[in-house]
């Protein structure tokens, strides 16, 4: 199978569904996800309240969950939504942000990946690695060290957790334990710019709506978004012109570019 046409041909029926997305996210990147999702062809939404998480859910494509800033009343409604989403059969997307850096986020992602099924985790090689009991060094929410094979720790984990797994980095891995993909999509600029791991994960939520193949719809997204970031650097004078170069970018893609540009490789 041509991945770089495959991925194209995914991303292409996403836009066609234009799914709603449902975030409890951070509030440090909450409109950037928005916008992101908007720019890809998706729709978001951004509901925490317990009061209307039954509902809210009821009506997406995909949730995602985002652990970027922690409270015991986003935790609760997270619970909430993951629960009613498997209930609907409707997939989840963790992205545990800042894993490592303190017990508690620590715990919690445990506990949530433990209580919910998870479709995909999607945190970088630092986070995946703190989860996989792999040594790691995270400062804040960013990772500094891992120790051991990247490939090996997400094929590991993805076995360990059942869930899809990818590790973004310089070159992102996705496995679901059998099968593994690398994507090397992207552009360095993308780590001068708070919150594009946020943003892919949207992207990775808008994309496994579609419940063809989790695995590969997972590095369809991080394709396209490394892709986007490809673009928007091209003309970036520097971080805060290539956020909106990368917003332009992504809405801008086609899929012939995809299926061009794509740099998706089956291991």
């Amino acid at each position: 199978m041509n991945m770089a046409r495959e991925t194209a041909r995914l991303f292409d029926r996403m836009r066609e569904r234009r799914p709603l997305v449902h975030h409890i996210t951070n509030y440090v990147t909450v409109n950037d996800c928005a916008n992101i999702a908007i720019c890809a062809g998706a729709a978001p939404v951004m509901a925490d309240a317990t009061e209307e998480m039954d509902d809210m859910v009821a009506i997406a494509g995909a949730l995602v969950l985002n652990i970027g800033t922690l409270n015991e009343r986003l935790v609760s409604s997270m619970l909430q939504a993951g629960k009613r989403a498997n209930e609907m059969d409707i997939p989840v997307v963790l992205d545990p942000v800042g894993v490592g850096a303190t017990p508690y986020r620590t715990e919690t992602a445990k506990m949530l990946l433990d209580k919910l099924e998870v479709s995909v985790l999607k945190g970088n090689a630092g986070e995946v690695a703190t989860l996989a009991g792999s040594e790691a060094k995270v400062v804040g929410v960013d990772s500094r060290e891992v120790s051991g094979d990247l490939l090996t720790i997400c094929e590991e984990y993805a076995v360990l957790s059942g869930c899809n797994v990818a590790m973004t980095g310089p070159q992102d891995f996705v496995s679901d334990g059998t099968r593994s993909y690398m994507v090397e999509n992207g552009d360095d600029m993308m780590e001068m710019v708070s919150g594009t791991g946020c943003m892919a994960s949207t992207l990775v939520g808008a994309m496994v709506s579609g419940k063809e193949d989790a695995l590969a719809e997972t590095a369809a997204a991080l394709a396209a978004f490394g892709l986007a970031g490809e673009h928007g650097a091209r003309s970036a004078q520097g971080p805060m012109s290539f956020k909106t170069a990368l917003f332009d970018g992504l809405q801008a893609l086609k899929v012939t570019e995809l299926a061009a540009g794509a740099r998706v490789t089956r291991l």
